[in-house]
Formats: structure tokens, sequence, C-alpha cells
């Protein structure tokens, strides 16, 4: 894994409400990021199956780097958004980068969204081909500590260390036995992670952001499924947060994380300081 920081400087873009994916099309449905509710009762949990799930972010530090999938589900009013994202991640310095495809809103013809590009770092997420009144050669800088959410689904997609340091709050799980994902023998199971118990567990790295969740959300409990294989990586990751105080009420994101290829070379470059956009953002997402 190689990072290359080219920017010469912390530069932020005001972190207004329009300035995540997620912000922009949950307005598009008239809901507002500030709530996560459970919507499973699950048995207690089960001590050794509870400390396999605290423990993957170390098999994924081991691991190193990995190929990611991610996909976004918003649920508003009977309506499904969803954005798909792929790219790499290396978990040893919390970075990675992403391209996101939108679906296609506001009457748009099919395909008639550019797909943007996301850069994942410690405390700060990039975009380009952001829209919103950001030019296409120019990249947004969010520093994710200021956000809500600390860029749970205000992105578009779960930083993956962040998706994984969430199961150090596991409080209930179960078994729901063994099953095959990409090929590979893996273990599902199914409970709900506590922020606050998550944000206090966390590494130095993604504690703010977590932090930021838990101020953020009204309701700390975070429902999961996820799929471990016989080194203890997490291979599949699926967390479901509802928001509490969107118009219609109701309305649910579900984020899903799938890491493959462990190993494969990863390269991230930080935008240059020249090439990121200071100027105002608009509330639409473009």
């Amino acid at each position: 894994m190689v990072v290359q920081d080219r920017r010469g400087g912390a530069v932020a873009a005001a972190a207004v409400c329009g300035t995540g994916l997620m912000a922009g099309l949950l307005a598009t449905a008239g809901c507002s990021p500030n709530g996560a509710a459970a919507d499973d009762q699950v048995a207690p949990a089960r001590a050794p199956a509870a400390t396999e799930l605290r423990r993957s972010v170390e098999a994924l530090l081991r691991a190193g780097t990995a190929r990611v999938r991610t996909a976004m589900e918003t649920v508003s009013g009977g309506t499904l958004v969803a954005i798909r994202g792929s790219g790499g991640y290396d978990f040893a310095t919390a970075s990675g980068q992403l391209r996101l495809v939108l679906p296609d809103l506001k009457g748009k013809p099919a395909g008639g969204n550019q797909p943007i590009t996301e850069v994942l770092a410690p405390g700060a997420l990039f975009m380009k081909n952001r829209g919103a009144g950001v030019p296409a050669d120019k990249w947004v800088r969010v520093d994710t500590a200021t956000l809500p959410d600390g860029n749970l689904v205000t992105g578009g997609a779960t930083d993956p260390l962040a998706a994984a340091e969430l199961l150090r709050g596991v409080r209930e799980v179960t078994f729901q036995g063994q099953e095959r994902w990409g090929g590979v023998p893996v273990r599902h199971y199914r409970g709900t992670t506590d922020l606050a118990a998550a944000a206090g567990r966390a590494s130095a790295r993604t504690r703010p952001a977590l932090v930021a969740a838990e101020k953020g959300f009204t309701t700390m409990v975070v429902p999961f499924d996820a799929y471990v294989d016989d080194a203890g990586r997490l291979r599949k990751l699926r967390q479901r947060f509802r928001f509490a105080n969107g118009v219609p009420a109701g309305a649910s994101v579900t984020s899903t994380t799938e890491l493959y290829a462990f190993g494969t070379p990863v390269v991230v470059r930080l935008p240059d300081r020249r090439d990121i956009f200071t100027g105002k953002i608009s509330a639409a997402s473009g």
C-alpha cells in the first residue's frame, strides 16, 4: 500500500448539509440523517461469537489490504435508492479509494450520472465529480468528525475500517450457520452493536468519526449481519440504520461492505491542495 499525500496542507470545504451524497438523496426523499434504530430482536450474546466479531478488526489489520465492494440502499416512502461502489482499502493506514455509481434521479436518462471518486483517509473524505455546484475537476474535502453521522452513511459508502470497528460494540449476537461467500466458507452472525461502546473501544484513527456518530444518532443500537472466514476476517458486513426524525418517518439505510482479494496492492493518492474546492456547495445532490 502506498499513500501519496500532495495536499501541501489541510484545506477543508464547509461541511454543510448538502455535502454528503446520502444527505442529498435523503433530502430528495424528505429525510434527514439523525437517528438509528434496531429492527430485530435477538437472543443474548454468546461470548465466543461476540469476541470473534470484536477481534475481526485485528484480523483485517493482519491481512493488510483488500478489494472492496459497497452498497448503500435507502428506503423511504416505499422507494428504494441505491449507490454502488468498488475499489481498494488499506487497513494499516485507514485509507482507500472507491468509485461510486449513483442512481438516476430527477428525470435524468439512464446512465446520466457520472461516477464519483471518493478517497477515504483518517479523519477526511475527498469526493470528485460531486456535483452540487462543484467543478468537475475539483475535489471536496470533508472533515468526517464534523458530520452528524461520522460519515457512516453521508458519503454513500461506509469506510470499511469504521464499519468493522463498529463491531467492537457488539452486545447481542446469534450464530446463523455456516455458508459460502465468494467460494469461501464463512460463519454468518446476526446481532446488534452499540455505537457508544464501539466509540469507546475504537482505534485512535476511527474514534473521532464514531464519537461524532454517537452524538448525532438518537439511538445507539445498530443491527448487523456479519460473515467471517476461517482467518477471522470479515468478508461481508451489512449494517442497518433507521432515521427517526425524517419525513416520511422510518426511512432506513442499509450499508453493505464486501471484502475480498486480501493482500492486493492498493495505491491511494490524496488530492493536491490546489485541486480542493473551497466555494459554496449546493444543498442539492446534483
